[in-house]
């Protein structure tokens, strides 16, 4: 292999597509704000710099502050920087991301559905794992951030 690899969406562009419309269908379940902040947290858990390049631009044209972008990485340490709703999704991002061998707890999913309905939990957790896969997409590719 001459270490370049493929770009799978060039390859699969009606996959990307109907990826694209599921992600447009969640989306108009969440608010815009709290779906990027939860891409991000996934992108940064799964070390994918393109993504996560991706999302903070969105997030900051969303009106989304550098100080809350910059602290997403160690949200659980933040205090009240995050919303009790968005801590929430941070930690249900965190335990679907990293499901390990205890899947993800009753005590994170509660606390997700304390704060939001039902089916914003279902986007919530259909966002993260098209999130988890998008990444695996994007690090397997060798996807970069292009400098700006």
């Amino acid at each position: 292999m001459d270490g370049k690899r493929v770009v799978w969406a060039k390859q699969l562009p009606d996959v990307y597509k109907k990826l694209d419309e599921i992600d447009q269908i969640i989306g108009g379940h969440l608010e815009i704000g709290l779906l990027e902040l939860v891409k991000l947290r996934s992108s940064m858990v799964n070390g994918c710099a393109y993504c996560v390049d991706l999302h903070t631009q969105k997030a900051l044209k969303e009106g989304e502050s550098q100080q809350r972008l910059f602290q997403v990485s160690t949200w659980h340490e933040a205090g009240d920087l995050f919303t009790g709703a968005e801590r929430a999704a941070l930690a249900l991002t965190d335990e679907i991301t990293d499901l390990g061998d205890r899947g993800v707890s009753d005590e994170v999913y509660e606390e997700a559905a304390e704060h939001f309905d039902d089916q914003q939990v279902a986007a919530l957790i259909a966002a993260i794992s098209m999130m988890n896969l998008y990444n695996r997409l994007a690090v397997t590719s060798e996807l970069r951030p292009k400098r700006r």
